[in-house]
């Protein structure tokens, strides 16, 4: 579990103040080392006001430390516009499952929709990370060094025959599917969503090394995530929440702006989608509504 002492500190003061947090943002970033500014002056910048939600495991003095005594709480953040940026993940065209697609194309048009014309509308950044394939076939690719990738050291343990599950280790692979190659077909077909193209000036990586140099060029520090799936893409990929939560982001999950893969027992509830909103709201991330957003950004 990542409990990074600056995320301690921040929660325990801004509790202590009961106020919203002010973040600073650095001068050079906006007007570089010669911007003219008088000296002392301090550059006005716009703002994301948003209340980042999280579960909170600590119970209040004389209260049962139970599981069912913890409950939801959030933040009040004020956030300089350029260290933000929303990030959507595999927003596809298509989906092999159906009903999985269904709802997608629901939370594209209700939700995620609005939610980025008001963000283009604000000059939020806003980057695309598709599979790396796409990626790397798309004009706006920004084609950085992959160095975290390129310099990492090939361990031999786990041996190559038992990551493969060949040889002596083909009794523990899982069975082969008579639709595979329907489904390999499917999702070597699949290209970003129509109604969710990238615009000029906005960026497309392939990597989460690539999302991290982007964000380290421009100053991003909050990754607003949305996009599919919750449970898969949402949480895994290199450029993913845990992984750019690992590398020291605030991560933000747009709750409303991102659904699951479900299973029978699951589907009538969408309990993976919520168990994975919940996961990330347990263990050091966050969550918002794209209503909220959209209310917190500066008004034009």
């Amino acid at each position: 579990m990542d409990l990074r002492p600056h995320r301690r500190q921040f929660i325990a003061a801004s509790l202590a103040s009961g106020t919203a947090m002010s973040l600073d943002w650095p001068t050079d970033r906006l007007w570089g080392q010669s911007g003219g500014q008088k000296s002392g002056a301090v550059p006005e910048v716009d703002r994301l006001h948003i209340k980042p939600q999280y579960h909170r495991w600590h119970v209040d003095p004389g209260v049962e430390w139970l599981e069912s005594n913890t409950a939801a709480a959030s933040l009040d953040w004020s956030i300089p516009l350029p260290q933000v940026a929303l990030v959507l993940v595999d927003v596809w065209d298509h989906h092999y499952l159906k009903d999985t697609e269904a709802r997608t194309e629901r939370v594209i048009d209700e939700n995620l929709l609005p939610l980025l014309t008001a963000c283009r509308s604000a000059g939020l950044s806003v980057i695309h990370a598709p599979s790396p394939a796409q990626a790397m076939q798309h004009p706006n690719w920004v084609a950085l060094r992959d160095e975290d990738q390129s310099a990492a050291p090939h361990d031999s343990w786990p041996p190559p025959e038992f990551r493969s599950k060949s040889g002596p280790y083909q009794a523990y692979r899982r069975p082969g599917e008579a639709r595979q190659p329907e489904l390999q077909q499917l999702s070597a077909t699949r290209q970003l969503h129509p109604k969710i193209q990238p615009m000029a000036g906005e960026v497309v990586v392939a990597t989460g090394s690539e999302l991290h140099h982007h964000c380290k060029q421009q100053g991003i520090l909050f990754l607003l995530f949305a996009g599919f799936n919750t449970n898969a893409c949402i949480l895994v990929r290199d450029y993913g929440t845990l992984e750019m939560s690992r590398r020291g982001y605030e991560v933000i999950l747009v709750r409303d702006c991102t659904t699951g893969m479900e299973s029978p027992e699951s589907q009538p509830t969408l309990a993976q989608t919520k168990g994975a909103i919940l996961f990330l709201e347990m263990f050091g991330q966050y969550s918002v509504a794209s209503k909220e957003i959209i209310a917190g950004l500066p008004q034009q």
